[in-house]
């Protein structure tokens, strides 16, 4: 029985982790976004990867005699009467108007999905050509966007700029520092109408709805296997590959995905960061404190579709299946 709990904690990592997963796969749009509704300066600075790896130099503002940066003629500015922002283009301003009245004139002929700043849009449209323009030098993965280039490089570098002033883990990418949070808050308002679960941000609630109304956006051109979201997909991806991106240094053990390589990790660590609220006990993974307080909720998820009986662990449907399909995988070998 031992082992089959343990199978469990397996199981369940990967579908713990592949919404977070998905936002490491899915970054992109999360640096887009950002890059929607920021400044003209600040868009610039994130194209600063390309550079580096094409090589090309930078346009450099013009210098006064003491080297300093030349600042815009008084009298040059114009300002955004709702928040008090300066430009020193009025074509700056136009564009930054759209943050307050949520225009969004360019359209993506092939999937209908519209964007304010005409960088994001041409970001977007790399999704269906399949260009990525700004690879990795040190492992050759490629990417739709500069902002992914640089979070991929700290998988590298080791960096993890974002700390967590509670209990001082770090991360690589703020989002991620964002879902750390709710370990601590315990927020979680979005809410699913079927089921009652709720869920910390809107991309969590988006990518569980699919399990309601059975899309799988995902297919696999190699296989024909089909998944709720790119997460998993980028996962599965890997089996076909080979691909294990991320070693234990203190063992060598080698993983596809990172949930499973940061939950290995605790084995070394002995770090149990998820608590359960009611009883106190504690675990390696959020995965199985969300199994655990099951028992504490009793809700039943897994529900058998042959004879509708109801089971709070993925496991224990599949074991009851059995008894319908007479499947019976264990055999004795003194006979």
């Amino acid at each position: 029985m031992a082992f089959i709990k343990e199978e469990s904690e397996d199981v369940k990592i990967e579908d713990t982790f592949t919404v977070k997963q998905e936002d490491l796969q899915e970054q992109t749009d999360l640096v887009v976004l950002k890059e929607e509704t920021d400044q003209m300066e600040e868009k610039q600075q994130l194209e600063k990867p390309q550079e580096i790896m094409t090589n090309e130099k930078p346009t450099l503002t013009k210098k006064t005699s003491r080297g300093r940066p030349r600042k815009p003629k008084t009298g040059c500015h114009f300002s955004c009467k709702q928040c008090g922002k300066n430009f020193s283009q009025k074509s700056n301003l136009d564009v930054h108007m759209r943050v307050h009245t949520k225009e969004k004139p360019y359209t993506c002929e092939h999937c209908g999905k519209s964007f304010g700043y005409i960088q994001g849009f041409r970001t977007h449209m790399r999704v269906h050509t399949g260009e990525r323009p700004y690879t990795c030098q040190q492992c050759g993965k490629s990417f739709f966007h500069a902002g992914s280039l640089v979070v991929h490089m700290r998988i590298h570098t080791g960096e993890k700029p974002f700390s967590c002033k509670q209990c001082r883990k770090s991360f690589s990418q703020k989002q991620n520092l964002d879902v750390h949070m709710k370990v601590h808050t315990m927020e979680k308002p979005y809410t699913c109408e079927h089921c009652g679960k709720s869920f910390g941000y809107i991309q969590g609630f988006k990518t569980h709805m699919r399990i309601h109304t059975g899309e799988r956006p995902y297919t696999c051109q190699q296989c024909g296997q089909t998944f709720y979201h790119a997460g998993n997909f980028a996962v599965h991806r890997r089996i076909h590959t080979g691909e294990r991106p991320y070693t234990c240094q203190h063992c060598g053990q080698t993983f596809y995905h990172a949930g499973n390589f940061a939950a290995h990790m605790r084995t070394h660590t002995g770090e149990k960061p998820y608590s359960c609220p009611q009883c106190g006990k504690r675990f390696k993974r959020n995965g199985t404190l969300e199994v655990h307080m099951r028992t504490h909720t009793g809700e039943r998820i897994f529900t058998c579709t042959q004879c509708g009986k109801s089971f709070s662990q993925k496991q224990d449907l599949e074991i009851h299946m059995r008894i319908h399909t007479g499947e019976k995988p264990y055999t004795c070998r003194v006979w």
